[in-house]
C-alpha cells in the first residue's frame, strides 16, 4: 500500500472513547480523514451509512471478504467488523492521513501489511471510569456490557505492544495529543 506512513491505526477496549477522539481530531485538522469501517451490526441512533459505518448483512460481508474488500476483518460480540480496502487505498492515493478505529486483532493484521503505518492504543483512566462510560452510553444489555468489560481486559494488556499509549481522561487533550504524535510520526 502507497503513503503507509499516513496511516494510523487506533485501538482501545470499547467504551474508552477512541470514535469521540478521532472524531475530534478530525474535526481540528483538515487533511486527517478517519477510514470507514464495515460492519453487519445495526446502526444505532443516529448513525449514518458511510460516515459512521458502511453496513452490510452477513452474506454481503463474507461475499466482501471472500472478494478481499477488507483489509482485516474480525467477528466481534456477536457482529463482523473489517477495514474497507478501497476506503483507505482512495484516502491515501488522496494524500490524507488515514486513521483506523480497530480493535487489537483488527490493528496486528493491518501493521502485518503495513508496517510503515503507527499503532496507537487509547488507555481509560482507569478501569472503573471504562465500566462507567460504558454503562452510561445505555446502547447494550447487561450481558454486552459485561462481555466488553471482560473482552477490555484481554484488550488492555495488549497496550505494550503498540507504538505509542495515550490515556482519554479529556478527549480534546487526547486529541490534542495523536496530533502531535501524527506530527512526529510524518516528519
Amino acid at each position: 500500500m502507497t503513503n503507509e506512513k499516513s496511516l494510523f491505526i487506533v485501538s482501545g477496549p470499547a467504551g474508552v472513547g477512541k470514535d469521540s477522539v478521532v472524531q475530534a481530531l478530525c474535526a481540528a485538522h483538515e487533511g486527517i480523514e478517519r477510514s470507514v469501517t464495515a460492519t453487519t451490526r445495526a446502526p444505532r441512533p443516529g448513525e449514518q451509512e458511510g460516515v459512521n459505518y458502511y453496513y452490510f448483512t452477513v452474506p454481503e460481508f463474507e461475499k466482501l471478504q471472500a472478494e478481499n474488500g477488507v483489509l482485516e476483518s474480525n467477528f466481534y460480540c456477536g457482529n463482523y467488523y473489517g477495514t474497507v480496502r478501497f476506503d483507505v487505498e482512495k484516502r491515501l492515493a488522496a494524500g490524507r492521513v488515514v486513521v483506523l478505529v480497530i480493535d487489537v486483532n483488527g490493528a496486528a493484521s493491518i501493521k502485518r501489511l503495513c508496517p510503515q503505518a503507527t499503532t496507537v492504543f487509547i488507555c481509560p483512566p482507569s478501569e472503573q471510569e471504562l465500566e462507567k462510560r460504558l454503562r452510561g452510553r445505555g446502547t447494550e444489555s447487561e450481558d454486552k456490557v459485561r462481555e466488553r468489560l471482560a473482552r477490555a481486559k484481554e484488550e488492555l494488556a495488549l497496550a505494550d505492544t503498540y507504538d505509542a499509549r495515550l490515556v482519554n481522561e479529556k478527549v480534546e487533550e487526547c486529541a490534542g495529543q495523536l496530533y502531535q504524535l501524527i506530527q512526529a510520526r510524518r516528519a
